[in-house]
């Protein structure tokens, strides 16, 4: 009577952390090592972390390539980030490298990036169409290498936008 007991205790806790799992992936999509953090978090046991990851991953309700995409695109689309800074946030997520790459070769392939840096440029300026001064430069210019630019590729833009001389 005991042993099963015990059994169907150890069952249950399995899946209570595929549940718990679940849960999580319904509210949004969430990378394996994202998963593993957050039901360690909510005190499961590694064994049962480990189970319910095997049954989310076989019912491809983790798919990392799924989540890198979104991933990129969500800081494409609208934040206007470039690559080096969706990489950041990817891998971030914990996300092995090889396919951080492969989501951002995919979603910036179609993509021309001048003009995703220029839609970035325009939505700090606000409207308008010069730089200042040269502090607003340095300021643009600090701001576009956090959000992923390439620095020639930001310094080029910032030096031909009107109003700005060397």
């Amino acid at each position: 009577m005991h042993n099963a007991f015990v059994v169907r205790h150890l069952a249950l806790r399995d899946v209570n952390a595929y549940l718990d799992g679940l849960r999580m992936l319904a509210r949004r999509e969430l990378s394996e090592a994202q998963i593993r953090q957050r039901l360690a978090r909510r005190k499961h046991a590694v064994e049962d972390i480990n189970a319910a990851v095997v049954r989310l991953r076989e019912e491809r309700a983790i798919d990392d390539a799924r989540v890198a995409e979104a991933i990129a695109r969500t800081q494409v689309s609208i934040k206007k980030r470039g690559k080096l800074r969706v990489r950041r946030q990817i891998e971030q997520a914990g996300i092995l490298p090889a396919t951080a790459n492969r989501a951002i070769d995919e979603v910036f392939g179609a993509l021309d990036q001048d003009v995703l840096l220029e839609s970035s440029l325009a939505k700090r300026l606000r409207g308008r169409e010069q730089i200042a001064d040269d502090a607003e430069f340095r300021r643009l210019y600090r701001y576009l290498i956090g959000q992923g630019f390439e620095p020639d590729r930001v310094m080029a833009i910032l030096k031909n936008r009107k109003g700005h001389k060397e």
